[in-house]
């Protein structure tokens, strides 16, 4: 996943402030600085990357030499960052290196640091595509997270985007606090997963008795046409449209799905599938729109209660899908004319809106292998 880091330094503590505070408040929750981290610990709970004992991230090279100023060695195997990389990981600790490319010697230094460490920052004058792909190569089959240094929008769109994967994040050292919020729009859109809906026929709509049924009460506030993935097929799931429409029963709850019994399927961030049983508050999942757009939301609460319950069946090119949801007029389904129809009016021969997967699913995870579902 992509992500981003932010740093203030040189600047006033009130502006450092302003700029931390908005961070947060757009989400980004690691902040890198050196000379205001007890100031900075009564903003918020956040990750801490600095060089002083108390951070939650060890960061390495910024005043040595790996910060562009000093004469690196000969043979760069002989690097005093790199042995104090070492130091740190053998006591546990996480390390961030710090790199200044100014120079193709920087550029080797780069890559022999992120063979060790877990996060490898790097920082360029004047970013041109090149040393980025370079170090980005050289790279690719290591466990370490690389990080651009960038000051804005451009740069950070730029370092995220470079070769087919660009870097893992961006640490965003800005001038403004409206980069802050773009550049967590960004990472936002970035991370936005899109899955391509098709509308499958109903074939059976059954009610089959009682069972434990599962709401979840997120975070965020779903619009006409948002629901989420559920089914009981790890092949196929539904779109279950949330309850963000006003009912002469019951008042519209926009932030909640009822979503189907304990044993369903649900899809949550990075293509994985979970149990709906499993899904408790601070977790994260799935709001899909009508289009199939996504985005990653926080639940607040799990309600499980005894509800009556009903079959929905569906078929779309032979493939055979099934779930079960409450029997209520207030769960819906998304039609193919993107309209919510209430499982109440569903009837066989309606078209719902259905996400088919080619991949098997173990724990939760999509892996190429064949697996009966019925």
């Amino acid at each position: 996943m992509k992500f981003a880091w932010i740093m203030a330094e040189g600047i006033s503590w009130d502006k450092k402030k302003e700029f931390i505070t908005t961070a947060l408040e757009s989400g980004i929750d690691h902040i890198v600085d050196f000379t205001d981290v007890e100031n900075i610990r009564k903003l918020g709970n956040f990750t801490l990357i600095s060089d002083v004992d108390v951070s939650d991230i060890t960061l390495v090279g910024r005043n040595g030499e790996g910060d562009g100023t000093l004469i690196i060695p000969e043979d760069i195997s002989q690097s005093k960052d790199l042995a104090a990389i070492s130091g740190f990981k053998r006591k546990g600790k996480q390390v961030a290196a710090y790199v200044e490319i100014t120079s193709k010697k920087h550029e080797e230094l780069a890559s022999l640091l992120g063979k060790t460490a877990d996060y490898l920052i790097l920082v360029g004058m004047d970013w041109t595509v090149i040393p980025l792909e370079n170090i980005i190569a050289s790279l690719q089959n290591e466990d370490v997270k690389l990080i651009a240094a960038v000051s804005d929008y451009k740069e950070a769109k730029l370092a995220l985007e470079t070769l087919e994967y660009g870097t893992d994040g961006i640490m965003l050292c800005p001038k403004d606090v409206s980069e802050i919020k773009k550049v967590a729009e960004l990472i936002e859109k970035i991370e936005s997963e899109s899955y391509d809906l098709k509308p499958a026929t109903v074939t059976r709509v059954e009610p089959v008795g009682s069972g434990d049924r599962v709401c979840v009460d997120t975070c965020s506030i779903m619009n006409f046409g948002e629901g989420m993935l559920v089914g009981s097929y790890a092949k196929g799931l539904f779109l279950v449209h949330s309850e963000s429409l006003e009912s002469e029963y019951v008042a519209s709850r926009p932030f909640r799905v009822n979503a189907g019994p304990v044993h369903a399927y649900v899809m949550t961030p990075g293509n994985k599938t979970r149990y709906l049983s499993e899904i408790e508050t601070g977790d994260e999942v799935l709001t899909v729109d009508k289009e199939g757009n996504t985005k990653s939301t926080v639940v607040g609460r799990v309600k499980i209660e005894k509800r009556p319950l009903i079959l929905v069946e569906a078929e779309y090119s032979g493939v055979v899908l099934r779930t079960l949801l409450q029997n209520a007029e207030t769960i819906r389904l998304v039609g193919e004319d993107e309209q919510p129809i209430s499982v109440a009016d569903l009837k066989v021969g309606d078209k719902v809106m259905v996400y088919l997967d080619k991949s098997a699913r173990h724990f939760g995870m999509a892996i190429d292998e064949t697996i009966i579902e019925k």
